[in-house]
């Protein structure tokens, strides 16, 4: 369980505290906001600040503008949205660092709020000054000058090592907001202290994309489910004809391998026991369901059969825990996201009825969660793509190293 300074731990009153949100929101062509969950997540550490007299200086990234001022990459935009969901009004600076922003954090009084202007308008961020991968201690250190504290709210860049996340905190003693408490709190409860029987059902396209996440699962789980593009190659690996389906034959000695290693810790691996097939990637197209002996060479596996999401119940009816990464088969395409949401609706009702506490995330998990109508009943549902990986590979994350109490 991961030991680590809470907001809750600090008094912030009257103090300035630089707080590291995630603000990069999708945006349409005009710049307006098609999802605020960014802002929402944002909202109790915010009002938490204020409540307690702080004055709340909140950075963030957003998009890719290498280092250049671009109208499109500003932050501004966010403002009046940001106003709304807070019910009042917060200052905005023209500038992370330099007079701009320190005139701006100047004019502050206790309880308000400001947004700095996006951090990636500067290398600093990202890249040391010799140009390398990293960020520029000077300009982590003119952030730092900013605040007296420092909380980090975004767990989403957790697993990056920037300026105005490390950089800032070798100068600020460094906490974690609300989010990244309820982040770490529940990855913790799923991976490293769960009730157990644990499970974890892991899917996509690729193994080679998640060869660390399987391996380190093994260790720790009871049993794994593999789905999705990925499963066809571990049935390559034992033996069946997977036909024209997306599979990684280079890489059936390495499925082989991570069998071989959750049979030694008596880890139950599940992989499909019936598939469907058809002959074209496209909605609605022509399609069966068959054994895993009986795919034709030009047919393509695209979903768990009935079958195989009736085993996948079972198993989870004899966990207390699901960890969910990944769908089970191309989801985008009906019918052939029905493995995924029959089994999405299932694991959803078992938390409802209080047998399992579920935990999702990464890539298009909570794109195919929400599209089975199942993502409000989990547990927990993390929005961090690249960390929420990391964290379950066991790799250690910079963004939540920077928050340990010592040791």
């Amino acid at each position: 369980m991961v030991d680590f300074r809470r907001l809750e731990d600090v008094d912030v009153s009257g103090k300035r505290v630089l707080v590291r949100v995630d603000f990069n929101v999708p945006c349409d062509d005009l710049g307006h906001i098609t999802d605020n969950t960014r802002l929402k997540s944002a909202l109790p550490t915010i009002n938490h600040l204020r409540s307690q007299g702080a004055i709340t200086i909140l950075m963030s990234h957003f998009g890719r503008p290498d280092g250049k001022r671009e109208s499109g990459a500003s932050l501004m935009k966010l403002v009046q949205p940001l106003s709304q969901l807070l019910e009042t009004d917060i200052a905005f600076a023209p500038d992370c660092i330099g007079t701009g922003a320190q005139k701006a954090v100047a004019a502050l009084q206790n309880g308000d709020v400001l947004l700095l202007e996006n951090t990636r308008f500067y290398k600093g961020e990202t890249q040391a000054a010799d140009g390398l991968k990293g960020y520029d201690p000077a300009f982590a250190k003119e952030l730092s000058d900013l605040g007296e504290i420092f909380v980090h709210d975004a767990f989403s860049v957790a697993h990056r090592a920037q300026a105005s996340t490390s950089g800032v905190a070798a100068h600020l003693p460094a906490y974690a907001g609300l989010a990244m408490e309820r982040e770490l709190d529940h990855l913790s409860q799923a991976l490293d202290v769960p009730r157990r029987p644990v499970m974890a059902l892991v899917g996509g396209a690729k193994v080679s994309t998640k060869i660390d996440l399987l391996k380190n699962l093994v260790s720790k789980l009871d049993r794994l489910a593999i789905g999705g593009g990925m499963a066809n190659t571990f049935l390559a690996a034992l033996g069946y004809n997977v036909g024209a389906s997306l599979c990684e034959h280079d890489l059936v000695g390495t499925a082989l391998e991570i069998m071989e290693n959750a049979k030694r810790v008596n880890c139950e691996i599940l992989l499909p026991v019936d598939v469907v097939v058809a002959k074209e990637f496209r909605a609605g197209a022509p399609h069966r369901v068959c054994g895993l002996d009986e795919v034709a060479d030009d047919e393509m596996i695209l979903d768990a059969g009935p079958a195989t999401v009736n085993k996948l119940a079972d198993a989870i009816d004899a966990s207390q825990t699901l960890i969910w990464n990944g769908p089970l088969g191309a989801f985008e395409l009906v019918p052939f996201d029905t493995a995924t949401v029959e089994a999405a609706k299932y694991a959803a009702k078992r938390v409802v009825q209080g047998k399992l506490i579920a935990v999702a995330g990464g890539g298009d998990t909570v794109a195919a969660l929400k599209h089975a109508g199942a993502a409000d009943d989990f547990t927990f549902i993390s929005t961090a793509g690249g960390a929420f990986l990391e964290w379950m590979e066991g790799k250690a994350l910079p963004g939540v190293e920077i928050l340990k109490k010592p040791q």
